[in-house]
C-alpha cells in the first residue's frame, strides 16, 4: 500500500492523463463534522467500458502494456475501505471517469493525506498538455486553483517556468494552511 493518500491521487491522476484527459478535477473535502475525508478525481478522458470498470480493482488487470499488474486503483480502494470508508468508480467510454474514495477521518487505519500540495504542483508542472482544477475544502473553508485561469492570465507563459512553478507551489501551500489552519490530516 502507498504510505499516504496524496500518492494515490497522483497515481489516479496519471491514469487520467494516460487516458488523454484534457481536464482533470481533483476535489479534496475534509468534513470534521461528518468525520470524513473524501477524494474525487474526475476526468474527461477516454473512459472505460462496464467490463473494464468491473475489473479495474483487480491488481492483475491493467490496460497498460508496460507491465502486467496495476496496483494503484486496488490499493486506493483497499486504503479507503480499511479506514471505514468506501470506494466507487463511474466511467463512460468517450466521456471520462470519476473516482471517489471516502475515508473515516479519525479512523486509526486511515493513512495521512500527505503532501497534497506537492502532488498537485507536480501534476500541473509536469503535464502542461492537461488542465487541472483543484479544490481543497476543510469544514466551511475552501480554496481552488484552475490552470485554465492561470494560463489565460499568463498569456502563453508556460507553467513550468521557474517563477510560475514557484508561485503555484507557494499558492497551494499557503492556501491549504489558511483553509485548514495547518491541521495534519
Amino acid at each position: 500500500m502507498m504510505p499516504e493518500i496524496s500518492l494515490n491521487v497522483l497515481d489516479v491522476a496519471e491514469n487520467s492523463i494516460r487516458a488523454e484527459a484534457k481536464l482533470v478535477q481533483i476535489l479534496v473535502t475534509v468534513d470534521p463534522d461528518r468525520d470524513q475525508l473524501t477524494i474525487q478525481i474526475i476526468d474527461d478522458g477516454k473512459g472505460m467500458t462496464e467490463e473494464q470498470v468491473a475489473k479495474v480493482t483487480d491488481p492483475f488487470f491493467t490496460t497498460r502494456t508496460t507491465r502486467k499488474v496495476g496496483l494503484g486503483i486496488p490499493f486506493f480502494k483497499l486504503a479507503a475501505e480499511a479506514a471505514g470508508g468506501s470506494f466507487q468508480i463511474k466511467s463512460v467510454p468517450g466521456d471520462g471517469t470519476e473516482v471517489t474514495a471516502v475515508f473515516g477521518l479519525s479512523n486509526i487505519d486511515r493513512m495521512p493525506l500527505g503532501d497534497i500540495s506537492s502532488t498537485i504542483h507536480t501534476l500541473i508542472v509536469y503535464n502542461p498538455q492537461t488542465d487541472f482544477y483543484y479544490r481543497y475544502s476543510y469544514g466551511s473553508s475552501a480554496f481552488e486553483l484552475d490552470t485554465r485561469q492561470i494560463k489565460e492570465i499568463l498569456g502563453g507563459v508556460p507553467l513550468d517556468t521557474p517563477e510560475v512553478s514557484a508561485y503555484i507551489k507557494e499558492y497551494l501551500e499557503e492556501n491549504k494552511s489558511e483553509t485548514d489552519g495547518g491541521a495534519l490530516i
